[in-house]
């Protein structure tokens, strides 16, 4: 079989070589770039970040966060119904640069703004394992010994053209990188109202399969400790979370609360944990020995 004869012309290999690259980076990379810039594209609730919220992202960025927590919910069963609404091309109009991340040694971060208090996030930042004993994130508490600097951030502020005023610019200078990190943590997937949406609703009569059951009461122990101690206390007695008083709660609205989670106060669902799990711990918080 004979050689074609552009491959004995080393030049226009290479110029075809380089057109076929040139070809694949616009369609792949330029195209798709400029059609999710668009008008069309943008939500009205998504807005930029406050000069806080945007020296949180700095320290995020800095701290290599990114490495191991991804900021986006790919259109998959299993990663909404884990991590909540698919993200939307609108949402991270305001994202310079964008960190979608492809790697989840952490939990993905695009639905986190108000799943949990700000106290929570503090505890967690300075402490990881407090609250989530299994978990193998480093301690950054030494972000609350550095200050913010607010000329730092007033100058990023104008390069990417965000709004603000004087006054939150002077309020930096009692700020520490902590401060900001929650505050850029609290605004993920806050541009839209996902959650509220995304309620879960519970469907037919409740009730409690095994009231006041021995087995069941030592297993919510377990269950609650796992999931509710970092929050509410091992015994009950509050902390981030409020004070647990079983008896002021009948078993189906305990259930409601749990399963459903709170929104308006920052506390999670925890559905996930599927009825029979949630039934353990409302058995434990209400006739448990605390």
């Amino acid at each position: 079989m004979s050689t074609p004869s552009f491959e004995k012309k080393p030049i226009l290999l290479l110029l075809l070589a380089t057109l076929a690259i040139l070809v694949g980076t616009i369609i792949t990379m330029v195209l798709p770039f400029a059609w999710v810039n668009t008008e069309s594209d943008r939500i009205e609730t998504v807005t930029p970040y406050s000069p806080l919220e945007q020296a949180g992202r700095d320290v995020y960025i800095r701290e290599g966060c990114n490495n191991c927590h991804s900021q986006t919910v790919r259109p998959l069963v299993a990663d909404v119904l884990r991590y909540g609404e698919y993200s939307k091309s609108g949402e991270f109009v305001h994202d310079r640069p964008h960190l979608w991340g492809s790697r989840r040694t952490g939990p993905d971060l695009a639905r986190l703004g108000g799943k949990y208090p700000n106290a929570w996030h503090y505890q967690h930042m300075a402490a990881p394992m407090v609250m989530i004993p299994k978990s193998n994130m480093p301690a950054y508490a030494f972000l609350s010994e550095r200050s913010l600097e607010a000329n730092s951030v007033r100058k990023a502020m104008d390069v990417l053209g965000f709004p603000y005023t004087q006054a939150e610019i002077d309020e930096l200078s009692s700020k520490t990188e902590m401060d900001a990190m929650v505050a850029y943590l609290q605004k993920l997937g806050t541009g839209i109202p996902w959650r509220k949406t995304a309620a879960v609703e519970i469907v037919g009569d409740l009730k409690n399969p095994f009231p006041k059951d021995t087995a069941a009461i030592a297993a919510g122990r377990t269950v609650y400790q796992q999931n509710c101690a970092p929050c509410h206390g091992d015994q009950l007695e509050g902390g981030i979370g409020p004070e647990l008083e079983g008896e002021n709660y009948d078993d189906e609205i305990l259930f409601e609360l749990i399963y459903g989670g709170i929104t308006d106060n920052g506390m999670p669902s925890f559905a996930n944990l599927g009825s029979q799990k949630v039934w353990q711990m409302v058995n434990f918080i209400r006739y448990g020995d605390h």
